[in-house]
Formats: structure tokens, sequence, C-alpha cells
């Protein structure tokens, strides 16, 4: 394979402006690709854009929007596409998760993530995978997790939005089998990004030892891409955890999850 199989294509590249998509948009810039950089704060995509276009002498534009927003898919695309900026990769990487029992949660929030991880997601696709399928040549790299293999008590709604990007991402790639656009799902586990902080959890023991980094994720994730892989799970311990989830009864499924999710400073019981 090429080193620079998407110079001159360009990408653009939600939540660019920390963790997992800066480092999808290092990785897709080193291969030649310009960038589109979307995230709600301008100046750390400022930051972002001109050390990517100093490292790796690419374009990029910096779009600053608030992705939750139901009219900023619309927004987004009349920008680029719309605008003559044709984007051969997307990758929908925005999202967030809220920690803590449902019954417990501010419900803004958990509609604001609802909306991110789901609709603007799918939203996204639907706008950007037309002009893909015309041209027959795109790829489209959707962020799931390992908590969209099963049901994760704490975070209920997280990874129910997950096993919808999972579900949602292999069915279309399986829709796209006869055509030149490629539809790949990525799933980390715990990743060394801002995620924790976001969500408000401690970090357990469990995650310290998973951990990986973000240049590592977005680095299998885009080369899973390239090969057209329908998904791919990062990493060998969340493969094997995956792998072996399915033997186990949906039942106990949560209750591990709950075990590895759980902090000393969460007063959540099982019940």
């Amino acid at each position: 394979m090429s080193n620079k199989p998407l110079q001159g294509k360009r990408a653009l590249v939600t939540g660019a402006s920390s963790g997992l998509g800066v480092d999808f948009a290092r990785e897709l810039a080193s291969r030649g690709c310009d960038l589109v950089l979307v995230a709600r704060r301008e100046d750390r995509l400022a930051a972002v854009r001109d050390e990517i276009t100093q490292a790796h002498g690419v374009s990029a534009d910096v779009l600053a929007m608030d992705l939750t927003l139901p009219s900023a898919p619309d927004e987004l695309f009349a920008a680029t596409e719309g605008s003559g900026k044709q984007i051969d990769v997307l990758v929908n990487n925005a999202g967030f998760g809220t920690f803590g029992e449902f019954a417990d949660s501010d419900w803004l929030s958990e509609q604001r993530m609802l909306q991110l991880n789901i609709v603007t997601l799918t939203h996204l696709t639907k706008l950007f995978l037309a002009p893909m399928k015309e041209r027959d040549y795109g790829f489209m790299l959707q962020v799931s997790s390992i908590g969209g293999y099963q049901p994760t008590p704490l975070y209920g709604t997280y990874s129910a939005t997950k096993a919808f990007v999972l579900s949602f991402g292999e069915a279309l790639s399986y829709e796209l089998r006869k055509t030149n656009v490629r539809c790949t799902v990525v799933s980390p586990g715990v990743t060394a990004t801002e995620f924790l902080q976001t969500s408000g959890q401690d970090t357990t023991l469990y995650q310290r030892l998973a951990m990986m980094s973000s240049e590592k994720v977005a680095r299998i994730g885009v080369k899973a891409m390239l090969r057209g892989k329908p998904s791919k799970v990062t990493g060998f311990l969340n493969a094997w955890t995956v792998w072996w989830l399915r033997f186990f009864p949906r039942r106990l499924q949560a209750a591990l999850a709950f075990m590895t999710m759980k902090t000393r400073s969460d007063k959540s019981g099982d019940s």
C-alpha cells in the first residue's frame, strides 16, 4: 500500500479539536489528505490546523459549529460540498458520554448526546453519501465503541448510541458492497482522550490497565477504513473481550460491564 493513498483527497473530521479527532486528522494528513476540521472550539481547531499544515504540507479548513444543533448537518454540508469543496472521506468522530445512573442523569445532557451520537452522525452520513455514490468513490469512518457490543450500566444511553452506530455502519457497509464507497466502523476501548473527564467519571483500575493511546487507535481505524473493512475493534484485549462476551448471557454481560465501570466514588448499587 502506498504511503500516500489519499494524496489530493479531502477529509472532513468532526470532533477535531481534541483526542481522537486530532489524531484522525494527523493520520489522514500524513497520507496526503487535505482536511476540513469541525468542532465547537475555534481556537483549538486553529491550533490543530496550524500544527498539521506545518507538519504535513496539506491544506486544512476550520469550521467552528455546535453539532448538537439539528441544523448543523445541513449547514456543514452547505459549507463544504454545497460550496464546491468535495469531501472524499467523512470521519464521524464527534460524540460524548454521560456517566451515572440514568434515573439521576440530566435530561438535557442526555438529549444533546443522543442528538450528536445518533441523529447528527446519521444525517451527516445521509448528506455526504449521495455525492460519494454519484462519484462512485469515498470513505466513511464511523466511530463506535466496544461499549456498543454490550449493555453498559452507568453508561446506559451512551453504550446504546454506540450500538446504533455499530449496527448502522455495518449494515451500510453491506449495502455499499457493489460500489467503490466504503463504510467502516471502528470500535475503540478505553482511549487516552478527554472522554472520561467530559463524562464525569473517575478512572477505574480496569481503565488504567486497558487504556490505549489515541494515536494508535486512529492509525488502526484509518488502516481498516482504507482496506474497506466493515468494522474493526482496536487492540487485542478489546477484540478478545468482544469475542468472548458473545458466550455470556446478556444479564451477565451487564453485570460485568457494571463491575468494570463502577468507581469508588460512585454510590450506584447493583439492582
